[in-house]
């Protein structure tokens, strides 16, 4: 028996040519063509799956989405007239036209910085692959044809005739030239972009929007020393890197204590009980016989039958002691002591990022300077953390990932050696081998479509494992810990979903070869363990890319099914079908979700070291990525400007991180090459590819130097012409950073359970004789929004629940509110929204829209926009040294004199608006609404006139937003 026998006994029937050497010898035995074919079947299965559900998924989108806005447009439902995307037609394809037509600086405004770098981003490698694609048919495909060996190739299909695997002498070096060109390709992209990335980046500095928000104009302090934490403390740091001479403001951190934890014990409290309450009373006139009960927590002292407890009453009673507790402690925070963090706010935004500039490789006093986020972007509990806390804390967040690369390495290995190719699990399991011999293309299929995806569902829990980890980590904002997570995913699935995987593939196959040739044949053991090494990994590296051409394959159908959006649609479908959803959750189905820009950053990036490193061994993967971005790129622009929000704004500083793994993956792709023409030829070959690895990294290099520091500060130094302009025209406004820079537990107003109004009447008997008024003065629930106003003929009810007609049961209605505001992303959340009627028990329905009503009057949405807890102005609940300070004039210019400015780069904590800002009209303490001008004191208006007997509020004159103050002025 030969030894191509005693390997593959019954997929070969040929036995090696003794005309060839021995490494043409070890190469004719293992191009197995059985293997050949079943790739070949795998590849077409995974074609037609792909291409054909993508296409399928494509229609239905373009069937249902005219009468499904709420899914498929909900941007365009909920943006204000500033951010709101073209209207779209109800024809099957008239969303492609606003889409192809959006430009780039029109998009900016819309979508903002980080959807137009993530747009970028993907046109960039749509471009870069169609021009790799056609070099892959032009140059590598026809040479690795028509130069490989004809007496190895003769009977192997068409992957295997395309790889280098047959090519000796000059005709590898097709593989050096095609390398210098890929390097050449790629640097071009990226320093092209790089410049548009700039020119963006700093057109976002140098914006209305961006000069008037407040935390450009402050920096965060970190690690301030015990005898420097408070405010003249920091003044005293800051002066240490401060060249401009201008004295910050400054604040200093709280400790806030388990007020933190309390908000998060209330909302889910309150959750629970909305979750019971939409089971109890789905069917408001047939309620179920027992009432809801629940198992009595450890702690709980009082009476319980069996271990258990009413729900409702346990909740409603657990929900007003948490806010007891929590009113109790904002009352005493003043009394805290101070902690290790703070902020500094300058006048001009130069002067700060002068500051951070100066301070960026220094630690005056032992602190860390950096440029201060958005408020809404930080991650207020790891603020208080010690240098050396955040540093065992980095340390065993590395272990974590270690253990859990330990721990997927077998399963990945696994996948690697059997799944993405079943010809290896029947050499040892020979029973699995004659059936796959027997149902050859049955097999095909479950390889070409199995194995890509159960390698893609693994993955879909990792996002949120490294999120976790990296909170745990120490990360100060949310941005930093996405980039994090980005970093940490690129570098999971390159090393074990690429690496580790070619490499189990290749020691399989090396081993299998030396242990069977070794029992026939000790010569081509000895040619194996000499000079083949390279050989055979090269070999398993051809044998292995089919695989990664079906899984870019399948990531079509990933795309199709993003533009679908099947899991919304069926998740929310089922739930509201079979299940109790509260209104909370249809409310926050109806919201825009977020974009999660490091899991798809993630992927993209994979897709590309993928194909740049089987550029040269697979060529056609070129061509398929090349179209995976043609689609993806265009379907990725509709989501990002109708579906899709960013949550937290980071004015793109993802690019630097995706431009460094780009020239890792590069590098990367000519070690590969390196490895193939060492296989096949000599050391010179190798020499000949070695200067791109210096090359790539003194691009990298000198793209830093140039663009990177201007990326990040507006000014390193001096006062740009539009400041100097501004500060002549009108000075700015006084403000206190202490209120815009608190920790939100101080201010967050307490989530007020909802009730679906169509049990309003059987929710007031449920609570009758249990939850009775104190006279109004009761402390339950003591949110204002919450403690409805006595009548004067009858005392008022208790009851804290908030009543949402089915009608109302839209993001559109509540995107302004606080509780909801999260949702909504930086550029959605400025936005007024509509204002629905819902009411409160025990207070008369004298708002115009009852709970009765379908939908809201016109003429009420036209005049009430915005429905917030009136605890948000309650500010005998905040302390003192964090109450707003005098009043300023409340400046309605940008938005027709209520509510907030927009703008493509609007800030929720703008400096420019205060606590009432926000709010546009509320309610009146007898249940009508009322606007801004209601809450003028009597006197003057603010151009001078008497405006119905009110007046503004004055500066240096604090404002009263007691609630008995406005009882009195009914």
């Amino acid at each position: 028996m030969s030894a191509a026998q005693a390997l593959f006994p019954r997929q070969t029937s040929f036995t090696p040519d003794p005309s060839l050497s021995k490494g043409e010898q070890v190469l004719q035995l293992i191009a197995n063509p059985f293997q050949a074919s079943l790739q070949t079947g795998a590849f077409w299965a995974s074609l037609g799956t792909s291409l054909g559900l993508s296409a399928g998924l494509a229609l239905l989108f373009c069937l249902i989405r005219p009468r499904n806005n709420v899914v498929y447009a909900p941007r365009l439902k909920n943006a204000d007239k500033d951010h709101a995307p073209p209207p779209l037609g109800k024809g099957l394809f008239s969303w492609v036209a606003p889409v192809r037509k959006a430009s780039e600086p029109y998009l900016v405004e819309k979508i903002g910085m980080d959807a137009v770098v993530f747009l970028r981003f993907t046109r960039m490698l749509r471009n870069m692959f169609l021009v790799l694609g056609i070099i892959g048919i032009v140059v590598m495909i026809p040479v690795n044809v028509t130069q490989g060996n004809k007496a190895i190739t003769h009977g192997l299909n068409a992957f295997a005739i395309m790889t280098p695997l047959f090519i000796f002498g000059g005709g590898l070096w097709a593989q050096v030239v095609v390398a210098w060109l890929i390097d050449v390709v790629v640097i071009y992209f990226l320093w092209h972009n790089y410049r548009r990335i700039h020119h963006l980046r700093r057109v976002y500095l140098e914006s209305p929007e961006y000069q008037r928000s407040l935390h450009a104009r402050t920096i965060l302090i970190r690690d301030i020393p015990t005898n420097l934490r408070s405010n003249e403390g920091i003044a005293r740091i800051t002066d240490d890197v401060n060249p401009t001479g201008t004295v910050p403001k400054t604040t200093v951190g709280r400790n806030v204590k388990v007020l933190p934890e309390l908000l998060e014990e209330h909302e889910e409290a309150v959750r629970e009980l909305e979750s019971i309450l939409a089971k109890y009373l789905k069917n408001p006139d047939r309620l179920p016989p027992t009432r809801p009960m629940i198992k009595a927590p450890s702690k709980y002292r009082g009476q319980t039958t069996n271990g258990k407890v009413d729900a409702i009453e346990y909740l409603t009673d657990r929900i007003r002691s948490l806010e007891m507790e929590i009113n109790d402690i904002r009352e005493r925070v003043d009394n805290r002591d101070a902690m290790s963090y703070g902020f500094a706010s300058w006048e001009q935004v130069s002067e700060a990022h002068t500051v951070a500039f100066q301070a960026r490789n220094k630690r005056p006093h032992g602190t860390k300077i950096r440029l201060a986020p958005r408020p809404n972007d930080l991650i207020w509990d790891n603020l208080k953390l010690s240098r050396a806390s955040r540093k065992s804390k980095r340390i065993m967040n590395g272990i974590w990932i270690a253990v859990l690369t330990i721990i997927w390495t077998p399963i990945n290995a696994g996948i690697a050696i059997f799944l993405s190719n079943l010809s290896n699990l029947g050499l040892v399991w020979p029973a699995f081998k004659t059936q796959l011999e027997a149902h050859h293309t049955g097999w095909s299929i479950v390889q070409g479509i199995a194995a890509p995806a159960i390698t893609s569902l693994v993955y879909l829990l990792l996002p949120s494992i490294f999120r976790r980890l990296q909170v745990r980590a120490g990360d100060v904002t949310k941005t930093d810990r996405e980039r994090h997570v980005f970093r940490n995913l690129y570098a999971f699935f390159t090393l074990n979903n690429l690496i580790v995987f070619s490499i189990f593939s290749a020691v399989w196959q090396y081993v299998t070869i030396v242990i069977q040739y070794n029992k026939q044949s000790n010569d081509l053991w000895t040619a194996l363990r000499q000079g083949q090494f390279f050989l055979v990994i090269t070999t398993t590296l051809c044998q292995i890319s089919p695989f990664w051409v079906t899984w870019i394959l399948q990531r079509t159908l990933g795309a199709a099914t993003d533009l679908a959006q099947l899991w919304q649609l069926t998740y929310t479908w089922f739930a509201r079908t079979f299940l109790a959803p509260t209104p909370r959750q249809n409310i926050e189905w109806t919201a825009p979700p977020s974009f999660d820009y490091a899991s798809y950053y993630n992927y993209f990036l994979f897709y590309t070291t993928v194909a740049l490193c089987y550029s040269t061994l697979q060529p056609i993967v070129l061509v398929v990525t090349a179209l995976y971005f043609v689609i993806d790129a265009f379907l990725k622009k509709y989501l990002l400007m109708y579906v899709f929000v960013t949550k937290t704004e980071s004015g793109g500083q993802f690019w630097t991180t995706m431009f460094n793994r780009i020239i890792f993956a590069t590098i990367l792709s000519n070690v590969v090459i390196g490895v193939v023409v060492k296989a096949r030829g000599e050391w010179t070959l190798v020499a000949a590819i070695a200067p791109l690895l210096v090359i790539m990294l003194a691009f990298k290099w000198y793209c830093m130097k140039t663009f990177d520091l201007d990326l990040k500060y507006y000014s390193r130094g001096g006062m740009h012409d539009q400041e100097r302009l501004a500060a002549d025209a009108k000075p700015r406004e006084p403000e206190k950073v202490s209120s815009k820079f608190g920790h939100p537990a101080l201010y967050q107003p307490l989530m007020t359970p909802m009730v679906h109004a169509k049990a309003k009447h059987v929710l007031a008997e449920i609570y009758r004789g249990r939850l009775q008024s104190d006279g109004g003065q009761s402390m339950a629930f003591s949110d204002i929004a919450m403690q409805p106003m006595a009548q004067p003929s009858k005392p008022a009810q208790d009851v804290p629940f908030e009543f949402v007609p089915e009608a109302q049961q839209d993001f559109q209605f509540y995107k302004n509110r606080e509780d909801f505001r999260e949702d909504a992303g930086d550029m959605l959340s400025s936005s007024r929204s509509q204002t629905p009627a819902s009411s409160f028990v025990g207070q008369k329905d004298s708002s115009p829209s009852s709970s009765r009503d379908t939908s809201p009057a016109p003429q009420v949405i036209a005049q009430h926009q915005t429905h917030i807890h009136r605890k948000e102005f309650d500010q005998s609940n905040v302390p003192s040294q964090f109450r707003h300070g005098p009043a300023a004039p409340f400046d309605g210019t940008a938005s027709g004199g209520l509510g907030p400015r927009h703008g493509p780069y609007t800030d929720p904590y703008d400096d420019r608006t205060n606590l009432l800002g926000s709010a546009g009209d509320v309610r009146t303490p007898n249940g009508e609404f009322m606007s801004l001008d209601r809450w003028r004191t009597p006197g003057v208006s603010r151009d001078g006139s008497e405006a119905d007997g009110y007046r503004d509020v004055t500066p240096g004159e604090e404002l009263n937003t007691n609630y008995d103050y406005f009882r009195g002025r009914r």
